[in-house]
């Protein structure tokens, strides 16, 4: 009987180690696992990087939080930076960061994303204790809504109050940007042209906004962290291609996103470009709305 018990019981433990679930796990640009350890003494290397992330993935935000605490240990100049925040915000943001404004009046003075609570505010409150700058670098949404409607010649005719909230006009809307053509595919075969390259538009003046306000804030020396939608800078499109074109030997680490299926979280095989680092997440982690 005992040992048949043993038997059991060595039965289970290779059965529950078999079943080893991962949260995360990160691969570099060859498709080799790396710690996170490795990993951030590498980015120290860079000017930039460029955090995607998919909006509502918590762990998602969690490692965002994790890395930049890693970051400052090792580096006290940091900036950060994130996509959720755009730029006529903000003095309010300053505000919040000196100590002028507590969590309720930011609410009043500023747009906050529905989500900021449980995944952005840990961002700010860690750059708040540590007297660290934190850039609003995105155009205000309703001069993107405005170019998807009219086009991006109509920002034109903006007074320059407004248009100092925008990357330098005219902005190189192009579809060599990688994924930019995926955009125009999205519309389908039979769409309008013009509304098709307005809706390209309208997701390159975010990204270029982005890009500039990253540039206006960094000076050599010093390491900026921005966070952004995973699509602002995958397969070195977006963000980072407007901050290439503008600076091309600013050293810009970009880490890409992917929801897995797989229980090991494997590196992607098919249709996927990896960039200097790529987290892989299980699709089925909890949502944050």
């Amino acid at each position: 009987m005992r040992k048949i018990v043993l038997v059991l019981i060595t039965l289970l433990a290779i059965g529950f180690k078999a079943q080893d679930f991962k949260a995360f796990q990160f691969y570099n640009k060859s498709g080799k696992e790396i710690n996170t350890g490795k990993m951030i003494k590498s980015l120290l290397d860079y000017d930039v990087i460029l955090f995607g992330e998919f909006h509502n993935n918590s762990i998602n935000h969690w490692l965002q939080l994790r890395l930049t605490e890693a970051l400052f240990e090792k580096n006290k100049n940091l900036i950060l930076g994130a996509e959720m925040f755009e730029r006529d915000n903000q003095s309010g943001l300053n505000q919040y960061l000196s100590g002028k404004l507590d969590a309720k009046k930011l609410k009043d003075s500023v747009r906050l994303w529905n989500n900021f609570t449980t995944d952005y505010q840990p961002l700010l409150d860690f750059a708040k204790s540590k007297k660290l700058e934190f850039i609003a670098t995105n155009i205000p949404r309703k001069f993107a809504s405005q170019v998807a409607k009219q086009g991006l010649e109509s920002l034109n005719q903006l007074p320059d109050s407004d248009k100092i909230n925008i990357a330098k006009l005219p902005i190189n809307v192009t579809l060599e940007t990688p994924g930019y053509p995926e955009m125009k595919a999205m519309m389908g075969d039979h769409a309008d042209e013009m509304k098709v390259m307005n809706f390209v538009a309208a997701q390159a003046v975010k990204d270029a906004t982005m890009a500039e306000s990253i540039l206006k804030s960094w000076t050599s020396g010093k390491l900026f962290v921005h966070y952004n939608g995973n699509y602002h800078s995958k397969e070195y499109g977006g963000i980072f291609w407007y901050l290439k074109k503008a600076n091309p030997s600013l050293k810009v680490a970009v880490i890409s996103l992917v929801e897995s299926e797989s229980k090991d979280l494997s590196f992607p095989k098919k249709d996927f470009v990896p960039t200097e680092f790529n987290l892989i997440l299980p699709s089925d982690m909890t949502k944050t709305y």
